[in-house]
């Protein structure tokens, strides 16, 4: 391992306590390294603008963390054992390359606010993903809801309740990812707060020129105090958790909904075979896997936040506790991610089962519609309630799905999605 950042002379340092201590830190690092990069570039022209470095130094410096970051995407430079963390390894870069140039990098700055400003942009950069991924999920539904519909059983305890329909299901969901994509939006606007040039978390004797960090970064705003940036720390880390698990709970119910409809006991609904896996001794299976692991993935990113939540027990400043929050966000944004970028194409590849479909609707089904005619024609709801109910088994007669759905004119129902106010909504994220 190379020289550590805080080495002092006559003490010895214990190599597996040391392994304990970096943990998978490193590794980690490589997510976060690029960002490091860009925010140390930053930091460099704010030393400049106060005179800690040279007009000189700042353009070695930047061009030397620029080939750092070329070497680091082409391979040529790895982040691995050889260092305690990714701050590490570009301090000893710089020294390596500029002497005491790179030295003095590290000046009016902790690894605390190093750390949080590289994640900051990683939050950014990931909201920015979970919004254009709720974006695409909810424009293959409203594409898809405004198909010609089809009857649908709509359920309520997993029993057959009233006529639905696959317009009024993928509208249902649009509006969801709507929503979704704009919580994305809204959490990124909240979390977009600089917080390089807090330090430790108290702040330091150098009039740091914040703002151009600010601006140089593309934060909306300064964090401005110095114990407020290490207390968001895990705070601003599980919002953006609560975003994505927001979006992994529709694509949960998502996908039970089609684990559902795709056994052979409802039929509704055929996948595309690249999303389906066979059996290692069962020769006749197809596996709905993937629609399994969908509705898996939300689980991960719950004890992804969870594990976070619960590193929070802290007081002020910083602990080293918040060190293993980096893999709970990592693993879980990542993998929730990845998830959500399946559906669009699996919604719309996805293939519905009209005959099956149509065949589940039964006459009893009808008893809602029957009960609300009475009632609109004015006899007590509760008594019209009633008599529906005692003649659920005739409701159907002279009724077809198409009826039903065509006399829904409440807003959203079956004859009224509103798919045009849907649109609007999700435009105006553009």
């Amino acid at each position: 391992m190379t020289d550590l950042l805080w080495q002092k002379a006559g003490v010895e340092t214990n190599a597996k306590i040391m392994k304990f201590l970096a943990g998978d830190d490193v590794l980690l690092d490589r997510e976060f390294f690029l960002h490091d990069i860009a925010a140390s570039k930053a930091h460099v022209e704010g030393l400049a603008n106060i005179g800690v470095v040279s007009a000189q130094e700042m353009q070695d410096l930047k061009r030397e963390l620029d080939a750092l970051a070329e070497d680091f995407r082409a391979g040529r430079f790895l982040l691995d054992e050889r260092f305690e963390d990714g701050h590490s390894a570009i301090e000893a870069r710089l020294t390596d390359r500029l002497g005491d140039a790179g030295r003095r990098v590290h000046t009016g700055r902790s690894r605390n606010d190093q750390i949080l400003v590289a994640t900051r942009l990683w939050l950014k950069e990931k909201l920015a993903q979970l919004e254009t991924h709720c974006r695409a999920i909810a424009q293959v539904c409203l594409d898809r809801a405004a198909q010609p519909a089809i009857p649908l059983p709509g359920y309520t305890h997993l029993q057959r309740a009233v006529v639905s329909s696959t317009g009024m299901w993928f509208a249902g969901f649009a509006e969801g990812f709507i929503d979704n994509a704009w919580r994305a939006r809204q959490t990124s606007a909240w979390i977009d707060a600089n917080p390089l040039g807090t330090a430790a978390g108290y702040g330091v004797n150098l009039p740091l020129d914040r703002a151009h960090t600010t601006h140089a970064l593309g934060f909306a705003r300064m964090q401005i105090s110095p114990v407020y940036a290490q207390l968001s720390r895990g705070k601003f880390e599980m919002a953006v958790m609560e975003a994505l698990s927001s979006a992994m709970l529709d694509a949960r119910r998502l996908a039970w909904d089609l684990s559902l409809f795709t056994t052979a006991e409802f039929h509704f609904v055929s996948l595309p075979a690249q999303y389906t896996t066979g059996s290692s001794i069962m020769p006749n299976k197809r596996n709905p896997d993937v629609v399994e692991l969908l509705r898996a993935s939300y689980a991960t990113v719950a004890a992804s936040r969870c594990e976070i939540e619960q590193l929070l027990s802290l007081p002020t400043g910083y602990q080293r506790d918040l060190q293993f929050s980096k893999g709970s966000l990592f693993h879980g944004v990542t993998h929730g991610l990845a998830a959500l970028e399946l559906l669009p194409d699996l919604l719309a590849r996805m293939q519905w089962n009209e005959a099956a479909m149509r065949a589940a609707i039964e006459p009893a089904m009808y008893a809602t519609d029957v009960a609300i005619e009475q009632a609109a024609a004015g006899v007590p709801f509760r008594d019209a309630y009633r008599a529906a109910a005692e003649a659920a088994t005739a409701a159907g007669q002279g009724r077809t799905p198409e009826s039903s759905l065509a006399a829904r004119t409440s807003p959203g129902a079956g004859n009224d999605l509103q798919l045009n106010a849907l649109r609007q909504r999700l435009a105006e994220l553009l």
